[in-house]
């Protein structure tokens, strides 16, 4: 039988290097999972004192430009944590699923983070505190659901659900993208058409009314002029002013009071502050639904959502359910007294609370709010498009109209005089 040399460590996290014989490398990963062992690496040995060899360097690959900036896309880390928890599953050592991870991945970002992982893996560190030094990539429900599959030893099913997570969060952005790009288009394309008639069409017409020697012009004209002047001669202190505002909006925007007062915009904005409140509802419920079937505590489940749910006033009214947890109470009274988690979340919430499905309700709540969130994307679409069309309507008809009341002014005194 052959013999193989390996890596672990014990339930107290000691490493243990060892040797053992067994039918393959699958069959000892499993035989060491059994006794409680967490295996980081396998390999055969090439004899009775042979030692591990050495991990030869990859070759460098070349550095291409701008690789170190960016972010890693949700559709990479989806197939990362799907193609990690099947050779997990297959028996493939952490380390050699890591450098095949490494060598597979489209990212560059995210084959610099791997290699550094395993680095660190191969080092002596779990898996989940490596993951931690990366908390741009990797974020808290991650970290807490790798920690959840090491601690439980099913490491593969922890990857398996949070690849199922992570797509359909994908899922529901793109739904969120796909539905916002034609009315975004359109109000582009209308931009463009008001600025060519303001700052073309608007100062051809103004000069042939200066030819036929109109002195005083109507109200609409008068304004459409001094705009049309504006926005050709002094058209720096619009762009100066917009960018001084994106700039500003976006550093109050980072400190916590100002993030604080656009969560709860976002929350109460007219139309699209209950599709706002859905999403938040749904990621919510799909995160900790996620986490507790993982068997994260739920405190720690809490804490986690409470950092992921990407609202502050719904993690604020998380945090307190939590609190109330902790001193022994229910989940759904604090969630309730916030006023963000309608009657039948809080009602399904005690529901599985009291009947020990919570994870089950939650996952329920969870596929509602997203069909919800689809449902209200296509009428929103749908609304859109038409009072869009016909903004634009009445913009380039008010331009139209005043850039003609001077010649109708005009073909009336010739009129009057004839």
């Amino acid at each position: 039988m052959p013999q193989f040399t390996y890596v672990a460590k014990d339930t107290s996290g000691q490493i243990v290097r060892n040797t053992a014989e067994a039918e393959n490398e699958r069959a000892l990963v499993q035989r060491l999972r059994a006794q409680g062992y967490f295996v980081t690496e396998v390999k055969k040995a090439k004899g009775p004192a042979a030692a591990a060899p050495a991990r030869v360097p990859a070759k460098q690959e070349a550095k291409p430009l701008f690789a170190g900036l960016g972010r890693v896309k949700g559709r990479d880390l989806a197939v990362f944590c799907r193609q990690f928890s099947t050779m997990i599953n297959a028996g493939v050592s952490l380390v050699r699923c890591l450098t095949v991870l490494e060598e597979q991945s489209p990212s560059y970002k995210l084959k610099e983070v791997i290699r550094d992982i395993q680095a660190k893996v191969e080092a002596g560190e779990m898996l989940s505190t490596s993951l931690e030094s990366h908390p741009r990539v990797f974020s808290n429900l991650f970290v807490g659901l790798v920690r959840a599959g090491e601690v439980g030893g099913v490491l593969d099913e922890s990857l398996q659900r949070l690849a199922d997570f992570l797509e359909a969060d994908q899922e529901l952005r793109r739904k969120i993208k796909s539905s916002m790009t034609y009315p975004t288009l359109v109000l582009f394309v209308a931009v463009g058409i008001v600025l060519f008639l303001m700052t073309y069409i608007l100062p051809k017409f103004m000069k042939l009314f200066e030819d036929l020697g109109v002195e005083e012009f109507p109200l609409p004209t008068l304004i459409l002029k001094n705009i049309s002047d504006f926005l050709i001669q002094k058209w720096w202190i619009a762009f100066i002013g917009i960018v001084a505002f994106v700039v500003a909006f976006g550093k109050y925007k980072r400190t916590k009071t100002g993030k604080r007062h656009w969560d709860w915009f976002k929350l109460k904005v007219p139309v699209f502050g209950k599709l706002n409140h859905k999403i938040a509802l749904a990621r919510f419920s799909r995160t900790l639904s996620t986490l507790l079937t993982s068997g994260v505590p739920i405190l720690n489940a809490m804490e986690t959502v409470a950092g992921t749910v990407d609202n502050d006033i719904i993690a604020d009214a998380v945090m307190k359910a939590r609190a109330s947890i902790r001193e022994g109470e229910a989940i759904g009274p604090p969630l309730a007294e916030s006023g963000y988690f309608p009657p039948m979340v809080v009602q399904m919430i005690s529901i599985g609370e009291e009947t020990g499905a919570l994870d089950q309700m939650l996952a329920k709540i969870a596929d509602f709010y997203e069909s919800e969130v689809a449902a209200a994307l296509e009428s929103l679409t749908a609304a859109l498009e038409p009072v869009m069309i016909v903004m634009l309507g009445f913009i380039v008809g008010f331009i139209v109209i005043s850039m003609f009341l001077p010649l109708i002014a005009i073909i009336s005194e010739l009129s009057g005089s004839g």
